[in-house]
């Protein structure tokens, strides 16, 4: 077998009912909700004109300013799939621009994640497809591989699985393991709504800030 140059089988995803319960929630709720453990990295920003992501990934190992094997994952995407490409976060090629987000579009992928550079940038600000990157360039990519199509991959220490949920927003993306979508979205639902009653005691004027002075005793702060 080629070391680093395969397509995988993908053995689960999760499904329709787990996205669409998803959609709405703050990644920062979610983020909170695991913990503030799962991080993509301030790097890889939304650079789209806006909108939310969710769906299931579909990863790619891909060596840096190379994209032969994005184009392999392309031709076996499914609707509803977050293409997330770990190319080494390297920005000397771009691995995706306007044409191949726009077959992404065309064929109902949900969304792209690029450790790496993009181009076309006017295209995608304009458009409301997902799009995140950690930078722009205008050089195109290579087309040799190696890489791989449904492989483990990392990003900034986030471990993303084929299959795992994946929530972007302005904010950034975050991954939900496969095994724990069912537990995150209870407790980030929890503090969505939690924080829903905050805002609306914030606009009522009747906040409790109380909690505030509590944590400073609590801590030993002096001249309080």
């Amino acid at each position: 077998m080629p070391i680093g140059f395969r397509i995988h089988p993908r053995a689960r995803a999760v499904d329709a009912a787990t996205v669409e319960r998803f959609k709405g929630i703050a990644v920062a709720n979610i983020s909170d909700s695991m913990n503030r453990m799962a991080h993509g990295g301030p790097r890889l920003r939304p650079l789209h004109a806006g909108g939310g992501m969710c769906g299931a990934a579909l990863t790619v190992r891909q060596r840096p300013g190379d994209n032969l094997l994005v184009h392999a994952a392309l031709n076996r995407a499914k609707a509803g799939d977050v293409l997330v490409v770990d190319a080494g976060g390297d920005l000397t090629n771009a691995i995706m621009g306007e044409l191949m987000l726009s077959h992404a579009q065309k064929i109902g992928v949900a969304g792209v994640v690029i450790n790496g550079a993009v181009r076309d940038f006017g295209w995608i600000r304009a458009n409301p497809f997902p799009v995140f990157a950690a930078g722009v360039t205008h050089r195109g990519p290579y087309k040799d591989g190696p890489g791989e199509v449904n492989a483990t991959i990392a990003i900034d220490g986030m471990v993303i699985e084929p299959g795992d949920l994946i929530v972007g927003d302005d904010d950034g993306f975050v991954c939900v393991p496969f095994d724990q979508t069912e537990a995150v979205h209870a407790a980030a639902d929890k503090k969505q709504r939690g924080e829903a009653q905050t805002m609306a005691a914030i606009l009522a004027g009747t906040v409790d800030r109380s909690w505030v002075e509590r944590a400073l005793r609590d801590a030993g702060c002096e001249g309080i």
